[in-house]
């Protein structure tokens, strides 16, 4: 490569962006579906994530309930344990006390069966956002797999193809030396059409429309240098006819302005 002349430069970065460009416009077929896709999918596992999240916290309440019932059984065993023990009571002060330790016990079964409650409405309510998201789940999984369906069918027409222009491209890239080859591919990466190598048609570089000084169509046309467009960066590889003949006409002489004779 570091024999090649311009022309040769030049011949390898058109073969190079035609590839490209046919690969730009495979891709334009699967249009946003590849994103569409991955959009579901990122969107499914959120999904998922919340669901389990909720599930986790279902649990929690059922156990919640189930260690309050347990409370409930522990504090009426303690209940009737006083009220026997009341009865065999000597003096007031004991009974009192007694008196005391079931109320606390019958509050303690006023607190547990209000917590219990309370998780019960909990579970009402999450059970409601769990089917939510399950419906929501069924209605994206449908989606999802149309659009995997759609993304498939796509891919499986164009992958031949895009296999070849693959292969091709790589031969193409291998016969543009390093720094050329990165000029163009940061080039085309930060251009919305992908064309970083263009002709000059009708005086403008392709792909932007900027119009081409004389002198510089001069120097692409000479091929002795690679040009570049100082505006855009892009490369310029070749020149049209009709750029060639408008900078070929001669400019139109001022018209000569005739005095008249003072007599």
């Amino acid at each position: 490569m570091e024999n090649q002349t311009v022309v040769q430069k030049l011949e390898a970065l058109v073969r190079l962006q035609s590839i490209d460009s046919k690969l730009d416009e495979l891709k334009k077929l699967r249009g946003d579906l590849p994103d569409e896709v991955q959009d579901l999918e990122d969107e499914m596992e959120g999904y998922k994530v919340r669901q389990s999240r909720f599930e986790t916290e279902l649990k929690d309440l059922e156990d919640a309930i189930k260690k309050n019932k347990e409370g409930i059984k522990e504090a009426e065993k303690l209940v009737k344990k006083y009220n026997d023990q009341q009865k065999n009571v000597k003096n007031n002060r004991e009974f009192d006390a007694i008196t005391k330790e079931v109320e606390l016990q019958e509050l303690e079964v006023q607190i547990c069966e209000k917590r219990i409650k309370e998780a019960k409405d909990k579970i009402d309510a999450k059970k409601t956002e769990i089917a939510a998201i399950d419906a929501l789940i069924k209605d994206r999984v449908q989606d999802l797999d149309n659009k995997k369906g759609e993304l498939t069918g796509i891919l499986g027409e164009s992958h031949e193809e895009e296999k070849k222009l693959m292969a091709d491209r790589e031969k193409a890239a291998k016969k543009i030396e390093d720094k050329l080859l990165k000029h163009y591919d940061r080039l085309r990466s930060s251009l919305t059409n992908g064309l970083a190598v263009v002709r000059v048609v009708r005086g403008a570089a392709e792909g932007c429309n900027i119009i081409i000084p004389p002198q510089k169509i001069a120097e692409i046309r000479e091929k002795k240098k690679i040009v570049i467009d100082e505006h855009s960066g892009r490369i310029l590889a070749d020149v049209d006819l009709g750029s060639m003949e408008e900078e070929a006409k001669p400019k139109k002489a001022a018209p000569v302005k005739r005095t008249k004779k003072v007599g």
